[in-house]
């Protein structure tokens, strides 16, 4: 059959190079006005950053993977079309700053009414309120003019990183429907596609609703245990314990379990916190305020721990660090990833620029334009220098901030770094990915989040 996908980002690129790579006998036909991110998955250099997804796209291809930028003859010619488009935090009126952002979602649902000569299958990619599904089904159906649509919620469980890696072998992939014959045939042909590849007892079919909340749900679910265990990194650091011993003994009762203990900067990415603010939107807006303010706390503990960072930095380097070097090593929001959107880096510089500290940064795959976009200063601002390798970041740096956990760093000569600081040389590992007392032996002023 022949599959589109509207919207070529993080979500809908590799799965849909996936489902081509690995279902050679469906065409997949990836859409999205942006010419220049089209041109960009057609080149050598895609996009996005992902391990493993380079050899994918350019196995598949021109043979039964295609990149465009004609959404009409895609949609027009598929049988299913799934929706990868963005959908923002509001920045407006109701519900900013909390509720999504669902008019790219409205554009997309309009223009498959508006193209299509014949039935479709519509499947919600990106991640969406429930009820969303509700909204789509009556644009659709309100200029059917005798053509079947059927809505599916299919949503997205992957890290980036090792997005796929999640694709290929996914704990779970979960397709949401409606009950009636017509929805559980739709629900039927993408279960198929899925089936190719992954496991049938891993691929659950749910009502559409439960589908939609699933995925807020579990984003939550993530994010609340990491702002747990940064809540407790803090008494950690005061008390003299340390957060990594904490978080191994925790992590082995089986009721709780190891993973996403481990206490860093702060998460950032795509997901959890536009996720959780959309949840507690919905709290509010259903009429449920205690339920709302509970999962508010998960933001405002994730906010206090990238900020209480930032605020250690200056307080340790005598309570000032105006006109200082500081050298950040790690801009992406977490390691093997080019993705900025929420990104810790973005919070601890700006608050270290706001007391006029000169910024010095280096990452293996963030461009200098988006670190400048998203620090919002000029090309010719002095107070940012963006650098092509860690040791031009960190020379005559008063301090080394670690702020992603890129594997690189662990290799790098901290002998020679520290002999090119200024004195005392501090250090920082917002991710706790180094040996310390090895840093401290060298002569560093070493320290790590949730360690006494």
């Amino acid at each position: 059959m022949n599959i589109c996908c509207i919207g070529a980002g993080y979500v809908g690129g590799p799965t849909m190079a996936m489902i081509a790579h690995k279902c050679g006998d469906h065409i997949v036909t990836v859409v999205d006005i942006n010419e220049e991110r089209i041109a960009a998955w057609n080149s050598n250099t895609l996009p996005i950053y992902e391990p493993g997804l380079e050899e994918i796209v350019k196995a598949a291809r021109g043979k039964n993977l295609f990149f465009s930028t004609d959404v009409d003859q895609a949609i027009r010619e598929a049988e299913m079309i799934f929706m990868s488009v963005n959908t923002p935090t509001k920045t407006y009126g109701v519900g900013a700053g909390r509720a999504a952002d669902l008019r790219y979602i409205e554009k997309c649902a309009r223009k498959i009414a508006e193209v299509s000569e014949g039935d479709k299958i519509v499947v919600e990619k990106s991640t969406l309120p429930v009820r969303t599904a509700e909204s789509i089904k009556a644009i659709l159906e309100s200029n059917s003019e005798g053509r079947n649509f059927q809505i599916l919620s299919n949503p997205e469980f992957l890290a980036e990183g090792t997005a796929i890696t999640d694709l290929e072998n996914p704990d779970r992939v979960l397709v949401g429907g409606d009950s009636s014959p017509e929805g559980q045939a739709a629900i039927q042909k993408l279960v198929d596609v899925y089936a190719s590849w992954v496991p049938r007892d891993k691929i659950l079919t749910t009502k559409v609703w439960s589908s939609e909340l699933s995925k807020l749900t579990a984003n939550a679910f993530l994010a609340q245990r990491i702002s747990s265990i940064n809540s407790i990194s803090a008494l950690c650091e005061v008390t003299g314990a340390n957060v990594d011993e904490v978080s191994h003994a925790i992590g082995t009762d089986s009721r709780i379990g190891s993973k996403f203990l481990k206490s860093s900067v702060g998460f950032g990415g795509s997901c959890f916190q536009k996720d959780i603010l959309n949840l507690v939107y919905l709290c509010e807006h259903f009429g449920l305020p205690e339920v709302a303010a509970y999962w508010n706390g998960v933001i405002e503990m994730n906010d206090y721990q990238k900020h209480r960072f930032g605020r250690k930095v200056i307080e340790t380097l005598f309570n000032t660090v105006a006109d200082k070097k500081i050298a950040v090593l790690g801009f992406a929001f977490k390691k093997d990833t080019n993705d900025t959107r929420e990104s810790a880096a973005i919070y601890v510089c700006g608050d270290l620029l706001e007391e006029q500290a000169r910024v010095s940064i280096y990452d293996p795959e963030v461009s200098e334009t988006r670190m400048r976009q998203d620090l919002n200063v000029s090309d010719d601002s002095e107070a940012v220098t963006v650098c092509s390798d860690a040791y031009e970041a960190c020379k005559d740096a008063h301090a080394v901030l670690i702020l992603t956990e890129w594997d690189e760093f662990k290799a790098l000569d901290f002998e020679r770094i520290h002999g090119a600081m200024q004195q005392p040389a501090f250090l920082f590992d917002g991710r706790n990915l180094l040996d310390l007392e090895a840093l401290r032996k060298i002569g560093f002023e070493a320290s790590g989040i949730g360690q006494g």
